[in-house]
């Protein structure tokens, strides 16, 4: 029994070993199991990692692409933008113009004139509904016959109303249909401003209703007349005007009369053009319609610029600028007020020059660059009767001489 026992027991101790070796063999392939499950699971961590990276640098990169293209596109927009402006800017002007002269053409006449020399043209334009028309001086002076032509091919007969040689202009007087009579607006020329687009309409050498566009190239210019006696404060313009332009308006793009083409140096166009402004135009017509001429204010001083050669040789304060009273008229208001003239000649700067007189450096107060600022300045702001107030130095002394001005005789 022993033996039974014991390899009874002997079996029994056999069994649980091989339980044990068993359930060992369970843990230690559990384990293998668990170890091989979280070595693979990291692995495929590590692949899902490494996938993830792989898709967040492909969006990076892709989102970059999308940020270029969506640049692109708006550079392409942009450039398609300013290539849509750019194509619509132009026949937008064009059609500025051609708008701009639909609405003012039937405002322009051809103008011509039968004088003793023979037969001349200009142009004009309409002020008032009741026939006045506008236009230079130098168009009608002398005529002995005045015909105007509107743009329908109308032919009446004109009269003079009044004329200023001075400021080269002139007012003749139509009796025509009502409908023919579209007045032109006149506008400021003390607002135009230097590059401000402008264009002239007229009758190049009888080339009927031309337009020549332009800008307005300077003001305040001086230009000097048929008769040899400067005309101020005029518009210097590169719209294109001829012979036959003279009498025409110059107008802004709103259709407004800002000038009235009067003069080029040349006798062929150059791009340099002269035009009296409107702003003198309103000034005188009351009285060239009333009273049939203007009355320009009048000193009666002939002067020349203080240059500083001039201001050297009579001991002037350094700095000096404004007119020397080169001669005084006799019995004109600055005679009456006792103003001086030259009193002898000397060679300045290689030019003989009249020196000894007043100088004149202000006016009302106002400092004056050279002779020209004071006619400016008198046209601009003095009729005969006023008084004006001079600062002059006279033999070294600074002192004020009060003038009452005249009326300026006819040239």
């Amino acid at each position: 029994m022993s033996d039974e026992w014991f390899y009874g027991s002997k079996t029994r101790r056999t069994t649980s070993s091989w339980v044990a070796i068993l359930v060992a063999i369970l843990i230690i392939v559990n384990v293998g199991v668990v170890a091989y499950s979280t070595i693979n699971s990291n692995e495929q961590m590590n692949r899902l990692s490494s996938r993830v990276d792989t898709l967040t640098f492909t969006v990076q990169s892709l989102n970059s692409e999308l940020i270029n293209a969506n640049a692109e596109i708006s550079s392409m927009k942009n450039t398609l933008t300013n290539e849509d402006e750019n194509v619509t800017t132009s026949p937008s002007s064009s059609l500025d113009l051609i708008g701009l002269y639909n609405r003012t053409r039937d405002s322009v006449v051809l103008i011509d004139v039968t004088l003793p020399a023979g037969a001349a043209q200009g142009s004009g334009f309409i002020y008032d509904t009741t026939g006045k028309i506008i236009t230079n001086n130098h168009v009608v002076e002398g005529a002995s016959r005045i015909m105007v032509t509107f743009i329908n091919g109308t032919i009446v007969n004109a009269t003079l109303v009044g004329r200023d040689p001075y400021s080269d202009l002139a007012v003749i007087s139509v009796d025509a249909p009502a409908s023919l009579l579209k007045p032109l607006k006149l506008g400021s020329s003390t607002s135009l401003k230097v590059g401000e687009d402008v264009i002239a309409i007229g009758n190049p050498y009888g080339l009927a209703d031309t337009l020549t566009s332009g800008i307005i190239s300077a003001v305040g210019r001086e230009m000097d007349s048929s008769g040899n006696y400067p005309i101020v404060d005029v518009i210097q313009t590169d719209a294109a005007i001829n012979p036959g332009n003279s009498g025409g308006p110059l107008l802004n793009m709103n259709g407004e009369v800002v000038g009235i083409n009067t003069a080029i140096p040349t006798e062929t166009s150059r791009g340099i053009g002269f035009a009296v402004p409107s702003d003198t135009i309103v000034r005188e017509l009351p009285s060239l319609i009333s009273k049939r001429t203007y009355e320009h204010p009048y000193l009666g001083i002939q002067g020349q610029d203080v240059t500083p050669g001039i201001a050297r040789a009579m001991n002037l304060p350094t700095g000096t600028y404004g007119t020397l009273i080169v001669d005084v008229t006799k019995l004109s208001p600055s005679d009456k007020v006792g103003l001086k003239g030259g009193t002898k000649t000397q060679i300045i700067d290689g030019a003989s020059v009249k020196i000894g007189g007043d100088v004149i450096v202000s006016v009302d107060g106002i400092k004056l660059k050279n002779f020209y600022d004071l006619i400016v300045y008198l046209q601009r702001n003095k009729k005969p009767g006023m008084i004006v107030s001079l600062g002059i130095i006279r033999d070294g002394a600074a002192i004020n001489v009060v003038v009452e001005l005249g009326v300026r005789p006819p040239p």
